[in-house]
């Protein structure tokens, strides 16, 4: 009788130790998506800025200032979708970025210009922002994931409805390969 109730009692303090584990790494991971979102709004809003000041300044390269504007369009759509559709849509925003950031070393006045400047160490300092704050999403959520796969846990998981985050991961096989520096 007295071990039953100490099994019994262990168990119920598992239970309830598991299911607020769940909870709290189930936390974290929107806290970590907020910050993500966060993130890609900043760099949402600063992107017409800096096509406003390449035009000032590059009439011209037309066709990357519109891929930009673009591809700005299709990710802010997809602000309210998933992890996976989010990364699958702000992939080419950060391609066109970069290639603006290309044409600005082909025009050095605009390289000079100070309002170029600033905003590119802006661009710069959202897009290691965005880094860290996938970085720490994607952690959270590899434990709640790992968390709601192993046995016993996962029992339980099953039981109050806990499902698998998804990662936010480039799907772009181009963005994997190694950066070509010619001298």
């Amino acid at each position: 009788m007295t071990l039953a109730l100490i099994i019994g009692v262990l168990v119920i303090v598992w239970v309830v130790y598991t299911f607020n584990r769940l909870i709290y790494l189930r936390r974290l991971s929107d806290n970590a998506w907020s910050d993500i979102d966060v993130q890609l709004k900043r760099r949402h809003d600063l992107i017409p800025n800096v096509v406003a000041v390449v035009q000032g300044h590059a009439g011209y390269e037309r066709g990357t200032l519109e891929a930009v504007v673009a591809a700005r369009g299709r990710a802010v759509q997809a602000s309210q979708a998933g992890p996976a559709a989010r990364a699958r849509e702000e992939d080419p925003l950060a391609n066109a970025l970069q290639r603006i950031l290309v044409v600005a070393e082909n025009y050095p006045e605009l390289k000079a210009a100070a309002s170029f400047a600033s905003l590119q160490t802006t661009l710069t300092d959202v897009e290691d922002h965005l880094q860290n704050a996938r970085r720490y999403y994607n952690a959270v959520v590899r434990d709640l994931n790992t968390k709601i796969a192993v046995f016993p846990t996962s029992i339980l998981a099953g039981m109050f409805g806990f499902q698998a985050r998804q990662f936010f991961e480039v799907k772009d096989a181009g963005e994997r390969e190694p950066v070509a520096v010619k001298f």
